[in-house]
Order: C-alpha cells, then structure tokens, then sequence
C-alpha cells in the first residue's frame, strides 16, 4: 500500500523571526497532533534541532513516542546555533547560514555532535534527517552515510535556493532513489536513500523549458510562470486543502509509492509562524488536517522514514 510520510521539522518558536534568543514552547502543543496522527493510523517522524532536544517536555514526548513505536525521531541541523559554534557573520542568529556554507570540517564536526547528543538524549540510533533550510550538498550527504543515516528527507524538487545561498533543486527527482556518491542529484549505488519532499509541478512543460532558456538573461518569465502555475506543496499553510487532497489524487492516478507531508513543530502552536497567528487559525488547521487525513486514511498506510527505507531496502544498490 501507499505510504504517507508525515516528517515534522522540530525547532524552536517562530524561527522566521530571527529572534536571538529561542523558546521552545510549541514542545506543549504536539500531543495534540500527535493524537490526530493516531487516530488515523499515522505515524510521523520528527526531525529534531537542538533547542528541541534540550526541551525537557519534548524529550519525554519523544520518549514516550519511540517506546510505543508511534512514530520515530531523526535529525534537523540549524547550522548557526548548533554546537560547536562557528561564527561565519557578524549576526549568525540573523543571517541563518546554510550548514554548507561552513568550512568541510565544520560541518562534520557539527553532524557529529548532533548526531551522537540526539542518540545520546533518546537511547536511539539516529536515522533519518533533514537538513536546516533544505540545503544539501556531496560533502553533507557523505558525512551522513558515514554517521550511519540510512534516509534523508532534503531534497524540494522544481526548488531553487541559491538565491539565498541553498541548493537548486530543479533538475532532481521527485521521487525516492539512492543517491549517486559523485553527483547527489542522480540515482546512484549508495545506502542513503533520499526521500525528496513532495512537490507538484503543473506549469505546462513548454513553458517550463521556455523560462530555463531565459533563466541567462532574466528571472521574471520564470516568476511569471510561477505566478500562474504556483507549486503545490503537501504542505498546510491555511488556505491550500484543495491543493493537498489533490495532491493525493495525483499521486494514487499516478501510483506513486508515496507522498511525502512536512510542516513545523512551532506551525502547531498560535503565534508560531507568520502562517497560523491566532488560535482560531490553528483551529482552522486541524478541522482542514482531519478533512487530510481522513481520506489519506482510504488509500495509504502511514509509515515513518525509516519504515519507508526498510520497504524500499530490496531495491537498493549494494555499495
């Protein structure tokens, strides 16, 4: 059967603020929806920071998740406040520099040290990951195969960051495949898998080759097109039902084996984001997250990443 993935970036309160200073009180909204996802069979996987792992609530939550089996915890690296510090600007707390913007060094040290403090806080070999702000380069993916991530979950096809300092995602797959050692946008004989993050493309293909034939010269005709034919992301953002449930249809007329949902730990809690302010808005959020999982329920089990992985593992590539 279909898997639905549910992957949960868990970080601390309205990181889009760019405050210095990080709560972490969204920790205490989480058994909600994680009642939700068992209602429906669901079972999501929570990509965890570090301030997240220092909550004293969330780690007990995240215990008490891994020993009922109802979901999984993995890792999520916000390069500018985990250890060991590394100051790249004059305000990293500001800037959010991209982990692969540091020197190769400093990036291993820092997969390492969050690596092992997560196994270390939850008793747990750590699994799966996403990166911070969804940038991930060669060097990034073969420090997680060597810290012994079987899955990672970064990848946002048709998605282009660079503007920002992140990783053009444009010309990768939609769908699952095992990463090439030499270039992580092509399948290849590794053992991390890459899940990528679901993402409808319905911009008509000639248009699409249109606007990359003049990316050279200007980036309006590729806004244009976006303007009109935006991308559809499994993702809630308040106002987009109609575009999720037809995400699941697409995906069952096109028998894909899964489709990837991912939201914030802190989109769960009023004042968050900037995307649920209020409580009658994240009161909104759930009536439209049951109306979700209530029909994902029909036609896909619910599976965290490494489940997922464990499926795929017969059709993998032997290094």
């Amino acid at each position: 059967m279909r898997s639905f993935l549910i992957t949960i970036d868990t970080e601390g309160d309205d990181i889009w603020s760019k405050r210095s200073s990080i709560e972490t009180r969204n920790a205490s909204f989480l058994p909600r929806f994680q009642a939700l996802c068992e209602k429906f069979g669901l079972k999501p996987t929570y990509l965890v920071n570090y301030e997240m792992a220092n909550d004293r609530g969330f780690v007990e939550f995240g215990r008490d998740l891994i020993a009922r089996g109802a979901g999984e915890i993995g890792m999520h690296l916000h390069a500018w406040n985990s250890p060991p510090v590394h100051p790249l600007t004059s305000n990293d707390a500001w800037h959010q520099p991209f982990l692969i913007e540091y020197p190769e060094d400093e990036i291993r040290k820092k997969i390492e040290f969050h690596t092992h403090f997560l196994e270390d806080v939850f008793g747990v070999k750590m699994l799966s990951h996403r990166s911070g702000r969804w940038a991930l380069n060669a060097f990034y993916a073969d420090m997680l195969r060597e810290f012994g991530f079987r899955v990672d979950c970064s990848v946002t096809p048709h998605v282009d960051w660079r503007s920002a300092g992140g990783t053009d995602y444009r010309g990768f797959p939609e769908q699952h495949y095992w990463m090439s050692k030499r270039n992580i946008a092509l399948p290849g004989a590794s053992s991390l898998l890459q899940v990528p993050m679901t993402i409808i493309n319905r911009s008509p293909a000639l248009m699409i080759r249109a606007t990359r034939a003049c990316e050279n010269i200007s980036d309006l005709p590729d806004r244009v097109r976006r303007y009109i034919w935006p991308l559809d992301w499994l993702r809630p953002n308040g106002s987009n039902l109609t575009s999720m449930l037809r995400i699941l249809d697409t995906a069952i007329s096109q028998n894909r084996p899964y489709v990837e949902f991912m939201t914030h730990s802190s989109e769960l809690m009023p004042g968050g984001s900037p995307y649920f302010p209020s409580i009658d808005s994240i009161e909104k959020l759930y009536r439209d997250l049951n109306e979700l999982f209530s029909q994902v329920a029909k036609h896909f089990c619910g599976r965290t990443l490494t489940e997922f992985y464990n499926k795929m593992l017969p059709l993998s590539c032997s290094d």
